[in-house]
């Protein structure tokens, strides 16, 4: 895959992990230890991604329902319930979803449409759907910038994949949920040695980007500078999108279908 980009290298790509209702509230079947810092800390961030328009990988875990009964650990983010829905402000108005079916099939320009792309996961490892592995493998970023959930699992896993793979990788300590201090200390010092940088949510406030792309509300629809570039639903008419374009979309995304903001349609990513 070469990603069109038009040339560009993106200065960051921010990775949302399992910002989900299972992990993320106090009634969720298997909440994070950290649980009071750590959404105080996601809003923050959510917050920055908006105001800088950075492009966002998301996960959702999805499991069936008894294939973690062995696992130890309660029963979670079962398909299809209310704890495997991401939480409320971690869903950008621009976004799109694909589903892991162990094909490679993808779209090539993904960012150039969509600022936020979430991925269905199996297992700790989001790299294990093989489309999240050849977009970010592939997509053209200086730094992949991590927070969510777990540190010891798939912050972990991810951050040492990626740095496998050559790659800049930032992780936000206090924005990461843990289940056990002690191992999740044990995680960023094995994610440090093997070359990562650890910084605070402070630290990544701080931070300003050339927000070059910028992101409209509608889906398919991006700015570079000041003209709009409409993708995958036709060219403006007249000062106005194509309405019949727009709403004729592919059927809803399972997940979070109930939401008001999932007036958006999931692309048809495997064809």
């Amino acid at each position: 895959m070469s990603s069109r980009t038009n040339g560009r290298v993106f200065e960051c790509v921010a990775v949302d992990l399992n910002t989900q209702r299972d992990f993320c509230e106090p009634c969720g079947a298997f909440p994070v230890a950290n649980l009071a810092e750590l959404i105080p800390a996601l809003r923050h961030i959510v917050a920055w991604v908006k105001r800088n328009q950075v492009p966002t990988v998301a996960s959702i875990e999805a499991h069936r329902e008894l294939e973690l009964s062995d696992s130890g650990n309660p029963i979670h983010c079962v398909d299809g319930s209310e704890g495997q829905e991401k939480l409320d402000f971690t869903l950008l108005p621009n976004r799109t979803y694909i589903r892991s079916d162990n094909t490679l099939t993808l779209p090539t320009d993904l960012f150039m449409q969509y600022q936020q792309i979430i991925f269905w996961k199996r297992t700790n490892d989001l790299l294990g759907n093989p489309k999240a592995d050849r977009l970010l493998t592939q997509v053209p970023a200086r730094d992949f910038v991590l927070f969510g959930v777990g540190v010891e699992t798939s912050i972990k896993a991810l951050a040492l994949a990626l740095l496998t793979r050559g790659k800049r990788v930032t992780v936000v300590a206090d924005a990461g949920g843990y289940w056990s201090r002690g191992t999740a200390d044990l995680a960023f010092r094995q994610i440090l040695a093997k070359g990562a940088r650890i910084i605070t949510v402070a630290e990544l406030l701080a931070r300003k980007l050339d927000r070059r792309i910028r992101y409209c509300s509608i889906p398919g629809v991006v700015r570079f500078g000041a003209a709009p570039i409409f993708r995958g639903f036709g060219v403006p008419t007249n000062g106005r999108t194509r309405n019949r374009e727009i709403k004729s979309r592919l059927p809803f995304s399972p997940i979070n279908a109930k939401t008001q903001d999932d007036n958006h349609a999931s692309p048809n990513a495997g064809s």
